[in-house]
């Protein structure tokens, strides 16, 4: 089986083909501007070229979207270049995962499945670091706990040098010192030191809620940035999202 696993997300499409449980390549495009399913089978049609991959061995496609305009026009864009139905799913898939809530996006639910059905010891939380900034417990039984959900540090930046008259954009990484001299490291401070106070602050409070101390994994674009800044975090999976999509589809093909 050559799979084709994609997440939709508010700001970025993530694609990764696997062979069997070898992940082979993983790539991203930008969710925005929306585009026709016209634009996408032509976008989609040449993407594979640039990564090595043969488009003819994929041989199964899933689908996890959170943006519900862009989900049909992606699944008939990959069905029209493959002639394979793609899976779609969502919270409502089943598997041993647990929850509660009638809302929960297809991208949470995913991070519990992927969490769930790995090796990952006792209590679990799940950061995504995606347009929002979420949290999600989740216990050895496939329990969810809860989910907190907050401004992506990336959509914080954009907010704070968009209603600014003179706030530069920055790049995003860790400054020296927490106290900045001049404009730039001022904002690193912020967006890095300040997140990672809320990120650690928020474990253990966690924590302290389940009573446990959680395994934390980190994921999304941002997640690789934050992890190495903290012991609190565990263990950082760019994939993880997708790899809870990846087995949905195996349970349910």
């Amino acid at each position: 089986m050559m799979l084709l696993a994609v997440n939709i997300g508010n700001s970025n499409m993530r694609f990764a083909v696997f062979d069997g449980e070898q992940q082979l390549r993983t790539w991203t495009i930008n969710s925005k501007p929306y585009r026709t399913e016209d634009e996408m089978f032509a976008k989609f049609s040449s993407m594979y070229i640039p990564f090595g991959i043969d488009y003819k061995q994929i041989t199964d496609i899933v689908i996890g979207s959170v943006v519900p305009v862009l989900t049909l026009r992606i699944q008939g864009a990959l069905r029209d270049i493959h002639g394979i139905e793609p899976m779609i799913v969502d919270r409502n898939t089943p598997s041993a995962v647990k929850h509660k809530s009638n809302q929960m996006g297809t991208d949470l639910y995913a991070n519990a499945v992927a969490a769930h059905y790995s090796s990952y010891p006792d209590y679990k939380v799940i950061i995504d670091f995606g347009t929002a900034l979420t949290f999600l417990g989740i216990d050895s039984t496939g329990e969810v706990g809860g989910v907190v959900i907050s401004p992506g540090i990336n959509t914080a930046m954009k907010s704070l040098v968009g209603e600014t008259a003179q706030l530069p954009e920055i790049e995003l990484i860790r400054p020296n010192n927490v106290l900045g001299l001049d404009t730039v490291t001022c904002m690193q401070s912020g967006m890095v030191y300040g997140y990672l106070s809320m990120i650690e602050g928020m474990i253990d409070r966690i924590n302290k809620e389940v009573g446990s101390n959680a395994f934390v994994i980190s994921t999304g674009g941002l997640g690789g940035v934050f992890s190495p800044l903290t012991t609190k975090i565990h263990v950082d999976d760019r994939l993880h999202t997708i790899k809870g999509l990846k087995k949905l589809y195996e349970l349910n093909r």
